[in-house]
């Protein structure tokens, strides 16, 4: 990794230690003192060394695109956060890939090779011209609209399979967004610009191969798995596929490829972000990133948690903490039985990046399951339970300038709970259950169900002290005169299972639940 991205996190006051060339022995083996690693493509870092790296590791930082080297649902399930740079070698990708179609469309290195031979074989390199060509992109992302850009500038038509590229993105693009069938009947020339993933693992299949038009040409520098290496040979050997420019392989490094030799083939050691720009930009930029992450609790670029500027995090912490306060109160009180999970903003917070709300809302209610969640694990911790989680954003005022709002489905039915900002920063409790209790939610406290009858808050404080726990706090709220009431009582010590048995034995009491925040 270039030496600046050492310099940014000593700048930023962060202690670094440079270690290039571990084996997975190694890294395993001092992984565990740190709170950040950065890495470059040839480092893998699977379940083992996270486990190995437990409790201290916060974050990986992958310096570049491709994060196929680490294994994101095992950091996610450990709650650790992974970064990429997919921005800092955009450029310099697509460049390569336009750089391998000239070499496909004049067959450039096999001429090279030619005349330093000493032949002069000016009539065996027949070439095509790009201009009026149909490009196809299978990705038309970041990379891939750079490509249709210069592909533009070379005249080409330009046509894009990506179930993510919206109509109207591509009329931008100026593309044509197709399926995939009509795009490999249609390209003279396909490029690849999608991650590996299991919907796109060999999405040039041996199928899909025999769709595309005759004397078409390929180019992948993305990933390799894209396409099946085998269907591709026999392609070029038949003369169905008139050439094929790969940068990436199945198995890399690639010194051994059975694709080696074929006619047509032209190949290039994984180079596509291999710019002395390149390597600066992603080398400096994950520094930044994890910085900002280590230092302010920014997240850019995670592609497992949502993302937080640096600048947002100020102004959403006070939020996040009411968040996970509602996740964590309703958590205890539900316990297991939750089977949905709504997050409802109102007012200012309506205004507010809520993906990172919904995640404090996550990990706080998680814990029931978990002492270990934190944002990073929570929504996978609520997808291997089979909990759905909505996001409602109202922008209209109601009885608070703003307001955070939690509803759980459970086999009792839905319960919510509602809090707001006490200048911008107090986080407060106000209705538990439909029933207005203004609360603040710290240490040890106990939540009380109760018949409103005279006598239960003497009969409680006594019970209380009999026991040596002094109150803290005293918060009351009741549907109606005589009806269901609740007590929210701070504590100054942790309320043991006896105790909360003595205080559900008092008469007229329905419920008792310990909680802690």
């Amino acid at each position: 990794m270039d030496p600046r991205a050492a310099a940014v996190f000593r700048d930023r006051g962060i202690t670094v230690d440079e270690k290039p060339g571990l084996t997975p022995e190694e890294l395993s083996a001092i992984i565990g003192g740190y709170d950040g690693v950065a890495v470059r493509s040839s480092t893998k870092i699977g379940a083992a060394a996270m486990d190995a790296a437990l409790p201290r590791l916060k974050v990986i930082g992958r310096a570049g695109i491709g994060v196929d080297t680490i294994d994101v649902p095992a950091a996610s399930a450990r709650g650790i956060v992974v970064m990429n740079t997919p921005f800092g070698n955009s450029i310099t990708t697509a460049e390569h890939a336009i750089a391998m179609l000239f070499a496909l469309a004049r067959e450039i290195p096999q001429a090279d090779q030619s005349t330093q031979a000493g032949k002069w074989e000016k009539n065996r390199f027949m070439g095509v011209e790009l201009a009026g060509k149909t490009l196809g992109l299978i990705g038309c992302g970041n990379i891939g609209s750079i490509v249709a850009d210069r592909a533009h500038g070379l005249k080409m038509k330009v046509a894009a399979f990506d179930p993510f590229l919206s109509p109207e993105r591509a009329v931008e693009l100026g593309v044509d967004k197709v399926e995939l069938d009509e795009l490999l009947a249609r390209a003279d020339f396909i490029t690849l610009h999608t991650p590996l993933t299991d919907q796109t693992r060999g999405i040039l299949s041996r199928d899909a191969l025999a769709k595309t038009k005759p004397g078409v040409r390929i180019v992948n520098c993305a990933r390799g798995g894209l396409i099946d290496e085998a269907a591709l040979k026999e392609g070029l050997e038949s003369g169905h596929i008139a050439g094929a420019a790969l940068d990436v392989f199945a198995q890399e490094p690639a010194k051994e490829n059975a694709l080696f030799g074929t006619p047509g083939l032209i190949c290039t050691p994984h180079l596509g972000a291999s710019t002395t720009e390149a390597q600066v930009n992603v080398a400096i930029q994950i520094a930044e990133q994890m910085s900002d992450f280590l230092l302010l609790g920014g997240i850019t670029n995670a592609v497992n948690v949502p993302s937080l500027s640096a600048e947002e995090a100020p102004r959403l912490k006070p939020y996040m903490a009411l968040a996970e306060k509602l996740g964590r109160l309703v958590g205890q009180i539900a316990g297991t039985s939750i089977r949905s999970i709504d997050v409802e903003v109102e007012g200012a917070a309506a205004a507010l990046n809520i993906k990172p709300v919904t995640g404090a809302v996550l990990a706080g209610l998680m814990r029931t399951w978990s002492d270990t969640v934190n944002m990073v694990n929570a929504p996978y911790l609520a997808k291997e339970r089979g909990i759905g989680v909505r996001e409602i954003r109202n922008e209209g005022e109601g009885d608070y300038h703003t307001l955070v709002a939690v509803t759980v489905g459970t086999d009792d039915g839905p319960r919510r709970v509602e809090g707001t900002l006490f200048g911008n920063r107090a986080p407060r409790l106000v209705k538990i259950f439909d029933i207005p209790v203004e609360a603040e939610l710290t240490g040890q406290m106990i939540y009380i169900v109760n018949n409103d009858q005279p006598g239960f808050i003497g009969a409680l404080g006594t019970r209380l002290g009999e026991n040596g726990l002094n109150i803290a706090t005293f918060n009351l709220g009741r549907r109606q005169e005589r009806g269901e009431a609740i007590a929210l009582v701070a504590v100054d010590d942790p309320i043991t299972p006896a105790v909360a048995q003595q205080l559900r034995d008092l008469p007229g009491v329905r419920e008792v639940v310990p909680l802690s925040f």
